[in-house]
């Protein structure tokens, strides 16, 4: 008799639920936002950006196991038994936060918020697994899973430091010296230099001899001074307790614990009113209960499961006959443990796979023993439980026996994010027959065994480097699973090292990884040969492979340079990558290849020179740094700014307004609301890149259970036609696509899992058109979106390079790839209908008018019958300014016919694709200059990508043009621009909106100014800066400008000099790896280009209780404006902030907005709120007079009683500018420069940024905690920008990707900065004493939101310089051609020697869509 079905049922946040039925294809995270528990967010579903990130506890035996999880990979069926803890678990603003919450919140660890739960989460999860505190270390690699777009990460690391166990080396008194400079909440004190600084950020106090090498993974601390300080002595020979002393006379915390500067402190901006508590007491007002592990679940013993379903069956099996029973019942069926690879086909390559048998609960499978020759694994054990049994056998193994233990580990740190190695298996990392598996490779160098079997069958051995037997296919029966992987122990004299080069280091796929092996005998005294060698490959062919001539070259060969070169050779033959093989890269991935081969020569005759006495050394000392890997310390910061008085709320640095509520995940998005009767919608795009449609066919689509309709063009109801400037688009398209993802209709049904597959079942037909991709596809075929391409002059350009008067003349053409957007949300909308053909749109948008203009036409209705509500955005960028559009639009047309609310939400990869990015930019340049490096003349001509609409190319060029001076004055000028029509999704606004990509223009040809004269580069632009009231190339002239004081303040903060001297010390020393200096300035102007978007409304309401209700134009996405908005408001009423609320934003409060964009909004919202303050503070001057002790409301009272208007509506446009065209286009311009210094390993072109130093001009602050989160963020995205985010397309240099289609289309292939890229060294000054007077409204503040992106090019130069140093040593000088961005790939081909000479010459130019 069979025993009683069990329910299955899990808990989450301490509450029992009872799992649906037949929903084995589910995810955890879709579950969880079913039942309401939105704050665990879908940001990708692929596991790769950390939004979704939960705790799952299960007990194992006696212990109880915490582990973070990615809950869009979870299947729903596998926490049966299992307590899952979100966010809404841990606290909330009315109960209380949860330490880490609050921590997080008060360290403005929060902006947009939509990442903010999964970083809580990844947080609570490692202190929950940890028996002890973590260390930094721990905190930072557990965070790597997780991506933030906004903060740039380092106020959410040091909101966790205070979790961290004390560093031993935290005691010493070198450390505490160091450490002595970080003062509570950043201030420098009173101190002040002639540059108008807060003094000096960085007092480097000569650097020791070790300098020089790179064992500390070329790191050096600093000595910190304390504000700009040393109160007469040198801070580095302080003692203890005078440090102490000195740390409590002026203000600085001292942990009670260590007598040091407490880190819980250091560099932490906190609002003044909450600076008694906010970092010293981290307790909330009332301690929430912390999550338990339900006593049920610790009795409850797991059974089998077998749970139908109609899309797919789940069965969880508790041995392994059980396995082999059901694997032989279905041959086809998939084996889950971490469903990071099947939750992937099933979700992006619709796959079906009707039965999945859960493997986790197998004793069999999820066993580890250590033997005397090896250790086994099972095939079920998670990379973490793999990770800790190997980090166990280091401690009590002998050294020797355990190199290929280490190398495993090494390279299974950089294997995904934690959260991915807590679920993902040996087993099903192995079976997947991946060819850029980072451990198969090392498995086949190692000897390692795989252990299959089948039911009814005994158990097979394969040597792995016999299992891999082509493109995803292994030498695995159908009705056979691997049960177990045996790793062997190396002996005495066997060598293994891992190998890896990603676009990321941290949490990436791999371009090309490897693992070596090597095993010596003695032969003589000091002497050995090569007794057996294994050099596998992983990313350079369909499979992993053994290199087998580099390994007969090596075997029976002494280790030296004759065998080196010899195994080089072999190396080529066996790495032979056809140019347009699948992945691109080719030159890079063979130079990888021998570049991995030189740098395991070094390893192992460094470790031969340990092991074997007389061993005679094989390369000098500067070769030993090939041989080390990157060592990242905890990231340390300091942030400066100018103090104001504790009782003023403007220039507070208060933190977000919204920060309470999105660190618990009670802030609201657009996907977490859910309405009654609502429909999902699934859009049906286009899959070529210019066709003629045909026929559309949705019959097959429609008669789907749940369906509600199909609708195209011919359903629109009102004008089909739309665009941002011009109408050049379709609400759905016609008759002619003219790029993937253009919508041709739409799908609703009543769950968008049926939406998504009826859309799949539409067919078109079409008859495809020639298409053009690229921007020099669209140059040779003159295709231009004609009347939209500006020029600007200046002098006379022809005259002075005909005048002799330019000593050098170089003409050249650069490029700049586009760049994803990446907020953490991706584009949604809800259409909810009304009476009387009212509509209520729920938009992810920037420029909510826009979205009322827009669908009121294509509905065919007044526009006062359209009401656009926008809550936040989870980032915005510039990306849901004009192309949240289309998508808002597309499910209006449904939802107005139906009369049902409808809700449409793009995937990741969906929006990566369809909405556009940074526009790739080509130019070609012509510049004259004196010997003294001084430019004279500039003849350029600038295009970018628009793709297939126009929307705001145009206006982007004209920033570009009004930019291409960058900081530098130029006395001739002459730059036209062309907008390129091409078939690609509409490229659309980015922070900077174009000036970054024409500042970039011209500081690459600034670079071979400095080169052709022979100068420091940083000399040649310092020569060339702006200088107090300078006319520019557009006739504006330049008052109050900042630029020589920010970039005197970046030099000095960083101890340009000092540090110069230290590269270049450390550049003689090492050969391999190099350290390059960089600094950049950046003139941002602030306004609209376009005059008449540069007004904005405000209402303000003063409710009789005596709070006030702000309502503005303007969208919160993160920037803080309505945190900055509602500081207005308060000061100028004379009210405590918290009197103070900000809303939403609808356009049926302040009608006609501008796009919350170009930086201006902070400036005109505020000045908008103070008109209407002015207005009410005139109604309440009499009462104020009559009764100068009343409280604001009893004042209130007293007006409201003689019925005083307490409403306002204030208006504000920007006075005296012109727009694109005339000599004063912007109000006004805010001045930055940031210094960088970089770390390059030349064999692979990995890279670490060491330190950065900035000194921004922001005015005066109205919240410096704010601007500081700015400035940093901006800049991370700007480093994003020039050094790793590249965009793919299927275009003639990528052939391997199909024409038109975007290969670059999430987390996985596109990597934007994690916390593990952030400088080690991010220190931030704004500059004092710079009040902006061009906008007294708004407490003589200057915008901050775009002007830092540009300084994130610092890095790319200062790795520039690094190249050089190279090439130096290479015996190659002068200027050489490097495109944006400096990946790996173009580094690595840069840096052009021995071994990158047989796949490409010194000057080869990396291939790049642009």
């Amino acid at each position: 008799m069979s025993p009683p079905p069990v329910t299955p049922i899990c808990y989450v946040n301490g509450k029992r639920y009872e799992l649906p039925e037949g929903r084995a294809e589910a995810t955890l995270l879709q579950w969880l936002r079913d039942i309401h528990l939105t704050g665990t967010k879908l940001g990708c579903a692929e596991g790769g950006c950390g939004a979704c990130t939960v705790m799952v506890s299960h007990q194992a035996g006696t212990k109880l196991v915490h582990r973070s999880v990615n809950a869009c990979l979870c299947p729903l069926y596998a926490v049966e038994g299992m307590h899952v803890v979100t966010v809404e678990g841990l606290g909330n603003p009315r109960s209380g936060l949860h330490p880490i919450q609050a921590r997080l919140a008060k360290a403005h660890g929060s902006q947009c918020g939509f990442c903010t739960p999964g970083f809580v989460m990844s947080m609570y999860s490692l202190l929950r697994s940890k028996s002890e505190a973590p260390t930094e270390t721990e905190i930072e690699d557990n965070l790597a899973g997780n991506l933030c777009r906004c903060t740039g990460y380092r106020p959410i690391l040091d909101a966790f430091k205070v979790f961290a166990k004390a560093d031993p080396a935290a005691y010493t008194e070198e450390s505490i010296a160091a450490s002595k400079g970080m003062q509570q909440n950043g201030h420098a004190s009173e101190a002040s230099s002639a540059n108008g600084l807060n003094g000096n950020a960085v007092d480097i106090n000569g650097h020791a001899a070790t300098d020089s090498s790179p064992t500390a993974g070329g790191y050096q601390g600093e000595q910190h001074a304390e504000n700009g300080h040393c109160h007469g002595n040198d801070a580095s020979k302080g003692s203890v307790k005078e440090l102490t002393k000195a740390s409590h006379s002026n203000g600085g915390k001292v942990c009670p614990s260590t007598g040091r500067p407490c880190d819980c402190t250091a560099g932490m901006q906190v609002d003044s009113s909450e600076s008694k508590q906010a970092l010293a007491d981290l307790k909330p007002e009332k301690p929430p209960t912390e999550p338990i592990f339900p006593a049920e679940l610790r009795k409850r013993q797991p059974s089998e499961l077998h749970l139908r379903g109609p899309l797919a069956d789940w069965h969880r099996p508790l041995t392994l006959a059980g396995v082999l029973k059901l694997k032989a019942e279905y041959p086809d069926a998939r084996l889950v443990v971490g469903n990071t690879e099947v939750g992937i086909e099933m979700k992006f390559k619709d796959a079906r796979y009707p039965v999945l048998i859960g493997v986790t609960h197998v004793p069999e499978l999820n066993h580890m023993q250590a033997t005397e020759d090896g250790l086994w694994v099972g095939s079920s054990v998670t990379l973490s439980d793999l990770m800790d049994q190997l980090r166990s056998l280091g401690k009590t193994q002998p050294a020797y026996a355990t190199s290929a233990c280490t190398a495993l580990l090494n390279q299974l740190k950089y294997f995904a994010g934690n959260q991915i190695r807590n679920t993902a298996s040996v087993g099903g990392n192995i079976v997947t027959g991946s060819p850029i598996s980072d451990t198969c490779p090392l498995y086949m160098a190692c000897g390692a065994t795989f252990v299959l079997q089948g039911q009814g069958m005994p158990q097979r051995k394969v040597l792995a480097e016999d299992f891999f037997l082509g493109y995803r296919r292994v030498d695995l029966q159908p009705t056979e699973i691997l049960v177990s992987v045996f790793l062997p122990y190396t002996q005495k004299l066997e060598y293994v090292k891992e190998f890896k080069q990603a676009h990321r280091r941290d949490d990436d796929i791999a371009i090309a990884n490897g693992g070596m092996r090597v095993r010596f005998r003695r032969i003589a005294d000091g002497q050995v040969e090569v007794e057996e060698a294994r050099i596998c490959y992983g990313g350079v062919a369909p499979k992993c492979i053994m290199a087998t001539n580099a390994q007969a070259a090596l075997e029976g060969q002494p280790w030296n340079q004759a065998t080196l070169d010899a195994a080089l050779l072999a190396v080529a033959k066996d790495v032979n990558i056809t140019p347009d093989a699948p992945g691109g890269m080719v030159e890079f991935r063979r130079s990888l290849a021998a570049s991995f081969l030189f740098r395991f020569f070094v390893h192992v005759a460094t470790q031969l020179e340990a092991d074997v006495q007389g061993f005679q050394p094989l390369f000098p000392d500067t070769y030993k740094s090939a041989a080390l890997p990157f060592h990242r310390p905890p990231v340390q910061g300091l942030q400066y700014w100018s103090k104001v008085p504790g009782e003023a709320v403007v220039g507070q640095p208060t933190r977000h307004m919204a920060a309470d509520v999105q660190v618990c995940g009670e802030a609201t998005y657009v996907d977490d609301m859910k309405i009654h009767g609502m429909l999902h919608a699934a859009l049906v795009v286009s899959s070529r890149p210019h066709a003629k449609i045909l026929s559309v066919d949705a019959t097959a689509a429609a008669n789907k259970p749940g369906v509600a309709g199909y609708f195209g063009a011919k359903d629109v109801p009102g004008g089909n036609d739309m665009g941002a400037v011009v109408h050049d688009e379709e609400c759905f398209a016609s008759e002619v696509v003219t790029c993937i993802g253009q919508p041709i209709g739409v799908i609703v049904a009543d769950t968008e899992q049926h939406a998504r597959m009826a859309a799949r079942l539409v067919q078109v037909e079409y008859e495809d058109l020639p298409a053009l991709i690229s921007i020099e596809d669209a140059i040779e075929a003159g295709s231009y979106y004609e009347g939209w391409g500006h020029r600007v002059d200046c002098g006379d350009v022809d005259k002075c390079f005909e005048s002799g008067e330019c000593d050098h003349i170089i003409e050249g053409t650069c490029k700049m790839g586009g760049q994803e957007h990446f907020y953490l949300e991706p584009h949604g909308s809800i259409v909810v209908p009304g009476e009387n053909d009212e509509i209520k749109i729920i938009a992810s948008t920037q420029a909510p008018s826009k979205h009322q203009q827009t669908i009121a036409h294509v509905l065919g209705i007044p526009q006062h019958k359209v009401v656009c509500h926008v809550k936040r955005l989870g980032g915005g960028f510039g990306g849901k300014e004009s192309r949240s559009v289309p998508w808002n639009a597309a499910a209006a047309v449904p939802a107005y016919i139906l009369r049902r609310p409808v809700r449409l939400i793009l995937d990741r990869d969906e929006d990566m694709h369809y909405t556009g990015h940074r526009h790739a930019f080509l130019g070609t340049y012509k510049v004259g200059f004196k010997k003294s490096g001084k430019v004279q003349a500039l003849d350029c001509q600038l295009y970018n990508n628009a793709g297939n609409g126009l929307d705001l190319s145009a206006a982007i060029m004209d920033r570009a043009l009004l930019h291409i001076d960058a900081a530098y004055k130029i006395p001739h000028v002459r730059v036209v621009g062309h907008c390129c029509k091409t078939n690609i999704a509409s490229n659309t606004a980015f922070r900077g909106f174009g000036g970054p990509q024409g500042m970039l223009v011209t500081e690459m040809w600034m670079d071979r100014v400095a080169r052709m004269t022979g100068q420091p580069l940083h000399s040649i632009r310092q020569l060339n800066l702006y200088k107090e009231k300078e006319k520019t190339h557009f006739g504006q002239i330049l008052h109050g400008s900042q630029i020589q004081a920010c970039w005197d303040g970046a030099i000095g903060q960083a101890g340009f000099a000092e540090r110069q001297k230290a590269c270049d010390e450390f550049n003689k020393a090492n050969r391999w790896r190099k350290r390059g200096l960089a600094v950049i300035p950046t003139k941002f102007g602030i306004s609209f280009t376009t005059k008449f978007l540069n007004q904005a409304g405000a209402l303000v309401h003063i409710y009789t209780d005596g709070t006030v209700l702000v309502t503005h134009g303007g969208v919160e996405m993160g920037q803080g404006l309505h945190t900055k908005v509602a500081q207005v408001a308060a000061a100028d009423l004379g009210l405590p902030l918290s009197s103070v609320y900000i809303a939403e934003t609808a356009t049926d409060k302040v009608p006609n907005s501008s796009p919350t964009a170009a930086s201006a909004s902070s400036d005109m919202y505020g000045s908008a709120t103070a008109d209407a303050c002015a207005q009410l503070n005139a109604r309440l001057k009499p009462y104020r007079e009559k009764r100068p002790d009343s409280s604001f409301t009893q004042l209130v009272n007293a007006a409201y009683l003689d019925r005083v208007d307490l409403s306002a509506h204030g208006f504000y446009a920007t006075p005296d500018i012109t727009g694109f065209g005339d000599d004063m286009p912007f109000n006004y311009f805010t001045y930055g420069a940031a210094c960088s210094e970089v770390e390059l390993d030349t064999l692979t072109g990995d890279f670490q940024a060491l330190r950065t130093h900035i000194c921004m001009d922001v005015g005066s602050s109205v919240n410096p905690a704010i601007d500081i989160g700015q400035v940093e963020g901006g800049f991370i995205q700007g480093m994003g920008w020039t050094c790793l985010e590249e965009l793919v397309w299927g275009d003639k240099d990528h052939k391997w990707v199909k024409p038109g289609v975007l290969h670059t289309r999430g987390p996985g292939t596109y990597k934007i900065p994690s916390a593990n890229d952030i400088p080690l060294n991010f220190c931030v000054t704004l500059l004092k004493d710079s009040p902006n007077h061009r906008l007294p409204m708004v407490y003589s503040s200057k915008a901050i939101g775009e002007p830092p992106f540009f300084l994130g090019a610092s890095v790319f130069f200062a790795l520039k310089e690094a190249v050089y140093e190279a090439r130096k040593d290479a015996g190659i000088e002068g200027w050489f051609q490097m495109d944006s961005p400096a990946t790996p790939e173009r580094l690595r081909m840069a840096c052009a020697d021995h071994l990158t000479e047989p796949f490409g010459g010194a000057n080869i130019r990396v291939k790049l869509s642009c």
